[in-house]
């Protein structure tokens, strides 16, 4: 690539996916252009709008203090991700970042990823709510909050080995290496593109904190359809695991059953009954993961029996708990027993799968990752936070 006068020759794209973006347009640039000076950065949006927003960027960008193009997408194959993944092969600069373009990721964070993209040990840098001083503020309301953090948990459970160095891995704001990604191996599917890259690779991750700000104009491009794209695409990126701890817990609802007609024949009180039958089924259940489900995990963090305890504390503390939901949907909600059954039975799945794949058999940090931050506190002239097993 030839350098333009004055400008130093790009090593760092900025990938900008965006859908209807025309008034964040100008202010991004400008705030990108004024923090990336001498960095070797150029922007790069990837339009897949119906507003004018492509129009936006080429007016702006003759006077810009960066080089700035824009690519729009006729069809926008594969969502934001397939966005992304356009914008990268369209780039020819070692490194990548990607941002929004609604200004909630600052530019002013786009420096320090840079600089941390660009060390030798590095894979990618992730700009993460969840660590440090990062916040997810910006988020709309409680709801999307909860949302967020919730959707977060459940990814990182589905990924113990590949996420467990990330704590933000539906971020949209971070920086990657290239050649560290197989573009031919990606399958973009929505809005989540990082995971993508995560789960299909194994990656050196960095982490940096950042503040999720408001959005500066317009609005929100979240909804419903996304939600159900991103269910798609963790069933697509990770179905295994999940499945197998499904058929387990449908093998114990049977023996449940099973356990209970046995009993109650043989002349037991049926509360008796059940209470035998539940703990049975608790405990076949967890030998049954140990072996089937999170086999690859056993020797990543917690002894046999402080597994067996979280396991067996945690389910008869989730039954105690579901009945009186479930009662309350039946008595006072007026919902039919059936759906009342079933909508607590597939809640409370999603919740001990959770549990059980980031608390139960959550992997120790990785050692590199542990060395880094001690080495970072050591910088910083910090004493290194002692090394604790984090529930």
């Amino acid at each position: 690539m030839t350098a333009t006068p004055g400008r130093t020759e790009a090593r760092v794209t900025v990938i900008v996916p965006t859908f209807n973006e025309a008034p964040n347009v100008a202010e991004l640039v400008r705030r990108v252009g004024a923090v990336t000076q001498g960095l070797g950065v150029e922007l790069l949006f990837v339009d897949d709008s119906s507003d004018g927003t492509p129009d936006v960027v080429r007016a702006v960008a003759p006077t810009a203090d960066l080089p700035v193009r824009v690519i729009h997408r006729d069809e926008p194959v594969g969502g934001l991700g397939g966005a992304v993944l356009e914008g990268v092969r369209a780039s020819t600069t070692p490194y990548f970042l990607v941002m929004d373009g609604d200004l909630q990721h600052p530019p002013e964070l786009i420096p320090s990823l840079v600089k941390r993209v660009q060390e030798p040990d590095v894979d990618v840098v992730v700009a993460s709510r969840y660590i440090g001083d990062g916040s997810s503020a910006g988020l709309s309301g409680v709801v999307r909050q909860a949302v967020s953090s919730t959707s977060t948990a459940v990814t990182r459970a589905m990924f113990p080995v590949r996420l467990r160095d990330c704590s933000d891995p539906m971020t949209g704001f971070f920086a990657v290496r290239k050649a560290a990604v197989d573009l031919d191996a990606l399958r973009p599917r929505g809005f989540k593109i990082l995971l993508e890259i995560l789960a299909r690779h194994p990656m050196r991750v960095v982490e940096v904190p950042f503040v999720f700000g408001s959005r500066f104009a317009g609005e929100s491009k979240a909804n419903l359809a996304q939600g159900v794209h991103f269910m798609w695409q963790l069933a697509g990126l990770r179905f295994g695991r999940m499945s197998r701890f499904a058929i387990i817990g449908g093998m114990g609802a049977v023996a449940n059953i099973a356990i209970v007609a046995l009993l109650t024949t043989l002349g037991a009180p049926w509360l008796l009954a059940a209470l035998v039958a539940a703990e049975l089924t608790i405990v076949g259940n967890f030998l049954l993961q140990e072996r089937f489900v999170f086999r690859d995990l056993r020797h990543e963090g917690k002894g046999a029996w402080a597994r067996f305890g979280q396991s067996f504390t945690f389910n008869n503390v989730e039954t105690l708990i579901r009945m009186p939901i479930m009662a309350l949907l039946v008595e006072t909600m007026h919902v039919a027993a059936v759906l009342a059954t079933a909508i607590t039975i597939a809640v409370a799945f999603v919740v001990r799968f959770t549990f059980h794949s980031r608390v139960v058999y959550r992997p120790r940090e990785s050692s590199r990752r542990a060395e880094m931050i001690e080495r970072e506190a050591e910088q910083a002239g910090e004493a290194p936070a002692p090394r604790t097993e984090s529930v």
